[in-house]
């Protein structure tokens, strides 16, 4: 079986709520965050598959069409792959944050549902998060937990940003 890492996207991969954008509903409104392309890089090295599961609830709210989060998904793997790091596929729960759907974090759907299609050992996997709801789905599929921001008692580990979890991430896999 393979081992994958599962990112989410907003506060992870991305800027959101930020003085350059406060919610990505076009392409253009995607910026990474410091580090993330050399990152991905770094665990395209080491693991078989990089995803990303998202909570998309500004379709289900209106904010965007679901064509256009696929745009805005392309997108962020295109100019990731211009540097690099490679994307294997994304999931994202489109509904209402209150909408009671099997897929939105904190639920594992998104999670175990590429694993399956994958063959990933869930154990010998990573969910990375900035929401207490990333790292409580990520425990729920059966990962281990990195929680990007001050403290998270449910992580297995806890870093400022994906640049600085990468090196743990790779040497607790090799344990």
């Amino acid at each position: 079986m393979k081992k994958a890492v599962f990112l989410d996207r907003d506060g992870v991969i991305n800027e959101v709520l930020t003085d350059r954008v406060k919610f990505v509903n076009k392409p253009q409104d995607l910026y990474f965050l410091p580090g993330v392309p050399e990152a991905i890089k770094k665990l395209n090295a080491v693991f078989e598959f990089i995803f990303v599961v998202t909570n998309q609830g500004g379709v289900g709210l209106g904010f965007m069409k679901e064509s256009q989060l696929k745009k805005i998904h392309d997108y962020m793997i295109a100019e990731l792959k211009k540097q690099g790091a490679t994307i294997h596929d994304v999931a994202y729960c489109p509904h209402k944050p209150k909408a009671g759907c099997e897929c939105r974090k904190p639920k594992s759907k998104l999670i175990v549902d590429l694993s399956e299609k994958s063959d990933v050992d869930l154990s010998q996997s990573y969910m990375v998060g900035d929401t207490d709801t990333d790292i409580i789905a990520g425990k729920r599929a059966g990962t281990k937990g990195v929680f990007l921001g001050k403290s998270d008692p449910l992580a297995d580990a806890v870093f400022p940003d994906l640049i600085s979890a990468v090196d743990w991430i790779i040497e607790d896999s090799k344990a």
